[in-house]
C-alpha cells in the first residue's frame, strides 16, 4: 500500500469539546430567580386561587424552559413542540376538571 499515505487523512486534534459554561450559568440563574419568586410568593400571598394559579403559570414557565434547554427542544419545529404541548393541556385540563368534579360530589354529601 504504497500510496497510502497520512497526508491524505487530517489528524483530529483529539481535544474535547470546550463545555458552554455560560449557557448552563444562565440556566442555573433564570431557574433560580423563578425558584426564589415562587419562595417569595408561598411566604407573603395569603392563600387561594390567584397564589395558585401564579404558582401553576411560573411551574409551566419553569418546565418549558427545562424542557427547551435540557431536552434541545428550543430549536425544533413548531409541529414537533404542539405535538408535546397540546396534549399536555389537554391532560392538565382533564386533571382540573376531576378534581373540581370531585369536589363537587364531596360538597353535596
Amino acid at each position: 500500500m504504497a500510496g497510502h499515505s497520512h497526508s491524505q487523512h487530517p489528524a483530529s486534534t483529539g481535544g474535547a469539546a470546550k463545555p458552554n459554561t455560560k449557557l448552563i450559568w444562565r440556566t442555573f440563574w433564570i431557574l433560580f430567580f423563578i425558584t426564589a419568586l415562587e419562595f417569595l410568593i408561598a411566604f407573603t400571598m395569603p392563600s387561594g386561587w390567584l397564589r395558585v394559579s401564579i404558582f401553576v403559570i411560573m411551574t409551566l414557565v419553569k418546565a418549558f424552559y427545562i424542557v427547551g434547554e435540557f431536552m434541545h427542544l428550543k430549536g425544533e419545529v413548531k409541529t414537533l413542540i404542539w405535538s408535546i404541548v397540546l396534549p399536555l393541556v389537554f391532560v392538565i385540563w382533564l386533571i382540573i376538571a376531576l378534581l373540581l368534579e370531585g369536589d363537587s360530589i364531596l360538597q353535596v354529601r
